[in-house]
């Protein structure tokens, strides 16, 4: 092969990566080893076809052995991701929710459909935990806030009676 069609070999399969889907890096190293033997068949190596081929795919083999986990961890390994899901993540609620209803909320920088799957509306402006995810909506339900919390906790502590003056107790 001519030394300019590995060059556009090369240029297509890193265009490829790069404007596809993610592809984890395989056809970046797929088209540099591709660029490489284009390089070198215009610096003067004069490979028949099959040393050409043969070379290209050791190139391409070994990089991506070597090179591709490193690279891929250092480029993409900072990222948050979805690695345990969204199960459990605090959301804010920025309309109210009826039980049942549906309404859009942002999680990770991402607008997503969710549904109130709890036992009661969720007021504007407060947050919710998503329970669970199913396809693309996410099902949420209502935190109590830390006064509700301890409203509540106050209304279901037993009431005490006021201390008794020391020796006043019965024997």
């Amino acid at each position: 092969m001519p030394w300019w069609a590995w060059l556009i070999v090369g240029v297509l399969l890193v265009g490829v990566e790069l404007t596809a889907a993610d592809m984890a890096f395989y056809f970046i190293f797929m088209g540099a080893a591709a660029i490489l033997v284009g390089v070198l068949q215009l610096a003067g190596a004069d490979l028949p076809i099959w040393g050409q081929w043969l070379l290209y795919a050791i190139l391409a083999v070994a990089s991506m052995v070597l090179f591709r986990e490193r690279l891929y961890k250092r480029l993409r390994g900072n990222l948050p991701g979805f690695d345990g899901g969204p199960t459990g993540e605090v959301v804010d609620v920025t309309a109210a929710v009826a039980q049942g209803g549906q309404t859009r909320i942002r999680l990770r920088g991402t607008q997503w459909s969710a549904r109130n799957v709890g036992p009661a509306e969720i007021a504007a402006g407060s947050q919710a935990r998503v329970i669970s995810a199913k396809g693309t909506i996410l099902e949420i339900s209502a935190l109590e806030s830390p006064s509700a919390i301890s409203t509540s906790a106050a209304q279901q502590a037993p009431a005490t009676s006021p201390a008794s003056p020391p020796g006043d107790a019965a024997e």
